[in-house]
């Protein structure tokens, strides 16, 4: 009967052993093996590895892409600006070994290194870098980080700078300062704008000075625009340049009967026309023929 307990028992242990020997390692896992305390150069790759029971310790490693946030960072850059930074690793085991045997906790060592590296960027960079130009602090950030970590067995993927928080009072100056950008924009714009039409304006009072009856059939044109406003009442000012073209065009000693072709009554009778089609009110027909009339008698 004892016999039969001892077979038993050591059955047990068999069993145990042969339980504890097999191990199953992931496909994105490699297993590093300490017999009697000493690593093994070759790693276990997926799949079911065997071990000496008793003698082998198996300690799994993870391949996968890592992404680990820093936590922000409070720095002053070289510009003498309080900010706030926080970013984010990713990274990966690239040597097994290494991972297990020279570094104790190399996520945590990773997530020390990164801090210590975002805050010496801070120091390092302008506030207008760390705004706009990230590609070249990323990179920066990225080699000092994967400096330590080669040793470790660590490759740094890629580094990325989350989020820059600036203080208020730097919210507000920077505001400011954009606003004043846009209005010098526009003043810019309206001076060369004013600037391109003073030129057409020059010409074009060339060309009136040239032909002074331009400038008459400007002035009407005008009036019809305005009168399109549906405005209750329009004030019409004579122009003087008008009594003068009547001057030039009578002969000495003429009168207005006298002119040919009736230049007169004919100038008489389109602004009356032109004035009873855009403020149609009984009198201004008859304001500008004796104007006309009375202008002509003052001609010697």
């Amino acid at each position: 009967m004892v016999v039969l307990w001892i077979l038993i028992a050591v059955g047990a242990l068999c069993f145990l052993g042969a339980a504890t020997s097999v191990r199953v390692v992931q496909e994105f896992e490699r297993g590093v093996v300490f017999r009697f305390g000493r690593v093994r150069p070759r790693t276990l790759g997926p799949g079911l590895a065997l071990l000496v029971p008793v003698a082998d310790h198996l300690h799994k490693v993870s391949l996968q892409v890592i992404t680990l946030p820093i936590p922000a960072q409070d720095g002053i850059t070289s510009d003498n600006v309080t900010v706030r930074v926080d970013a984010v690793v990713y990274y990966r085991v690239v040597d097994p070994v290494r991972v297990a045997v020279d570094v104790q906790d190399y996520g945590s060592a990773i997530l020390q290194v990164a801090q210590a590296s975002l805050r010496s960027i801070i120091g390092k960079s302008e506030l207008d870098d760390l705004l706009s130009n990230r590609e070249r602090l990323n990179q920066g950030l990225e080699l000092m980080i994967d400096n330590p970590a080669v040793g470790w067995g660590v490759h740094i993927d890629r580094v990325e700078i989350k989020d820059v928080v600036l203080p208020e009072s730097m919210k507000r100056s920077m505001s400011r300062q954009a606003e004043a950008e846009r209005e010098r924009r526009s003043r810019v714009i309206t001076a060369e704008g004013e600037l391109q039409a003073s030129k057409q304006l020059a010409e074009a009072a060339e060309v009136m000075t040239a032909h002074p009856a331009a400038l008459q059939l400007r002035l009407l044109q005008t009036v019809v625009e305005v009168a399109a406003e549906k405005n209750s009442t329009l004030v019409l000012p004579f122009p003087v340049e008008l009594l003068r073209f009547l001057e030039r065009s009578t002969p000495p000693g003429a009168t207005a009967s006298d002119m040919p072709g009736g230049q007169s009554s004919d100038l008489a009778a389109g602004l009356d026309a032109t004035l009873k089609s855009v403020y149609p009110r009984q009198g201004h027909s008859t304001f500008c023929a004796d104007v006309l009339t009375a202008d002509d008698r003052a001609v010697p």
